[in-house]
């Protein structure tokens, strides 16, 4: 045998030892894949919420406009008050979607608990066919 060639238990032996390598690995590799998504997610998520804040300024200035124009038809308080009537009632609306919407939302995860559940019988049946 060549002094540069292993013998099979050599490599049996070392197999374990790899292999922890590689998972190391790979969870350092999956660790540092994801703080740059979590980096990236974060910056995306802080315009995302400057944009979000500047449209509020805007949708204000847009009720303003809206109240402005109804002025020229009634006193500038009934204005003021049918625009703010007007959001109070869609806020109501979307208030009652919202909750029944949510009622319809499952706290657990049902599909991965049936999966578990399955997985959980299979090893149980496997288990029962090799110890007769």
């Amino acid at each position: 045998m060549n002094s540069s060639e292993e013998s099979v238990p050599e490599i049996l032996t070392r197999l374990p030892g790899q292999l922890t390598d590689l998972m190391r690995s790979e969870f350092k590799l999956a660790r540092a894949e994801m703080t740059e998504n979590a980096k990236q997610s974060g910056q995306a998520a802080g315009f995302m919420g400057a944009g979000g804040f500047l449209a509020a300024f805007g949708f204000a200035g847009l009720l303003t406009t809206l109240i402005l124009l109804l002025a020229l038809v009634v006193p500038a308080w009934a204005a003021a008050g049918i625009v703010t009537l007007a959001l109070f009632a869609a806020a109501g609306i979307a208030v009652v979607v919202g909750r029944s919407r949510i009622k319809h939302v499952s706290p657990t995860p049902e599909t991965t608990v049936s999966n578990v559940k399955q997985d959980v019988e299979q090893i149980k049946e496997g288990a029962h066919h090799d110890n007769p």
